[in-house]
């Protein structure tokens, strides 16, 4: 008996049997396709992220309050120790001028804003002029906040275009000289600002109120800490140089002592440092999510393995009479060896298809820039194929071990 005879045989028995085959296959097809999708979200989850920071610029730190040991999560919206004051940030632009080109302290807070007879609950962001450039924000109508409105303490406001469309209805509304309440203080909008999208952490970069520092400070949130500061580097091999001199400039200006760096109550993060923190942390998701899907393929290949014990106890008396004709046992062990195969496989490459319209979705719907891993799709036939001839060895020699005799006396 040929190879191709043996194919013959086991394409024949699949046909005969259409809808066990098609539920047979069901554990692989959500298997691979799970695998699929997380791969492919993870690595779109990850370039998204690589662009949000890339947006930034790479000669960016960021210093909030805490100790480094303990995780900040995300940047200034976290409770920590209140450690930064604006002096700090004017102290890093005078210190340390031959690595550091823009410091942009600022105060974050969620707070209500209303006009009207709307409300909506936003970020609000107290800043100085240079935040626009440190942070790569522009204004899109009206003008920027400037330092004469820092000094004088002056209740004027910038607004992303969230904030626009929540208040006044449409994001490209003229709203240049309306009021809006914050805290129950009229703020005139001065200024609109630029659609961003949103951040590396998925937060809507349009959904803010951008206030002068010491206004924000003194007029809403009533207090003397910073939540971070922003510092722009003069380039991006200046980046070890500005870090270390922040680093000694607060430890001197907050009389810190040694051992360092425990006994810091700041922490001074790159772009790149994120960007780490954040690919390990979407890399360990991804591998859970992919775990996760193996253990759907395993039960896939036990349900394989079920149906192929049922079918060789069907087909007793078959197997029997293919022996009688001369069948050997790797005739026999190959045919349901090429069954189990084929269903594995073919479980594999709609569940190839299903995750990839199914990655395609969900990058339409986050925004996220996610195609369809390539090799994640072959690997994942591979291991489909690869379990389907490991749970099918057992039935397929189950099969081959019987005798003529016995198999032809079965029912």
């Amino acid at each position: 008996m040929t190879p191709l005879d043996t194919f013959k045989f086991s394409m024949r028995a699949l046909r005969d049997n259409k809808m066990r085959s098609a539920l047979t296959m069901l554990g692989v097809v959500i298997g691979v396709s799970a695998v699929v999708t997380a791969v492919s979200v993870g690595q779109g989850a990850s370039t998204n992220v690589t662009n949000s920071i890339g947006q930034l610029g790479n000669n960016l730190l960021t210093i909030i309050p805490g100790s480094p040991k303990v995780n900040p999560g995300q940047p200034g919206l976290g409770p920590g120790v209140q450690s930064l004051r604006p002096a700090d940030a004017t102290a890093i632009l005078e210190r340390c001028k031959n690595s550091v080109s823009g410091v942009s302290p600022q105060v974050r807070s969620s707070i209500v804003v209303k006009s009207g007879n709307k409300t909506w609950r936003t970020q609000l962001t107290g800043c100085i002029p240079s935040f626009m450039n440190v942070n790569n924000y522009s204004v899109e109508r009206g003008r920027a906040l400037s330092q004469g409105d820092d000094d004088a303490r002056a209740r004027v406001v910038c607004i992303g275009q969230t904030v626009v469309q929540s208040l006044f209805g449409a994001p490209d509304f003229n709203c240049i000289g309306q009021e809006i309440s914050i805290n129950r203080v009229q703020f005139l909008v001065v200024g609109i600002l630029a659609k961003k999208g949103a951040n590396t952490f998925g937060q809507d970069q349009d959904d803010v109120v951008l206030m002068p520092l010491i206004t924000a400070m003194n007029r809403v949130l009533n207090q003397r800490n910073l939540t971070l500061i922003s510092v722009q580097c003069k380039s991006p091999d200046k980046i070890e140089l500005a870090q270390e001199q922040i680093v000694s400039l607060l430890r001197h200006r907050h009389q810190l002592a040694p051992p360092f760096p425990d006994n810091d109550d700041f922490n001074v993060l790159s772009q790149a440092q994120l960007l780490t923190i954040i690919q390990t942390i979407g890399g360990v998701l991804t591998l859970l999510l992919a775990g996760i899907a193996a253990i759907s393929l395993t039960v896939g290949g036990v349900g394989i393995m079920n149906i192929m014990l049922v079918s060789v106890t069907e087909r007793t008396r078959e197997i029997g009479i293919r022996k009688a004709l001369g069948a050997t046992q790797m005739n026999i062990r190959s045919q349901f060896l090429i069954e189990s195969a084929l269903l594995s496989c073919a479980g594999g490459l709609v569940g190839v298809a299903l995750g990839g319209g199914v990655s395609l979705l969900a990058g339409k719907l986050s925004g996220w820039p996610i195609v369809p891993s390539a090799a994640s799709a072959f690997v994942a036939v591979g291991v489909s194929a690869g379990i389907g001839v490991f749970f099918g060895y057992w039935p397929a020699g189950k099969a081959a071990s019987l005798h003529p005799i016995e198999a032809l006396r079965r029912e």
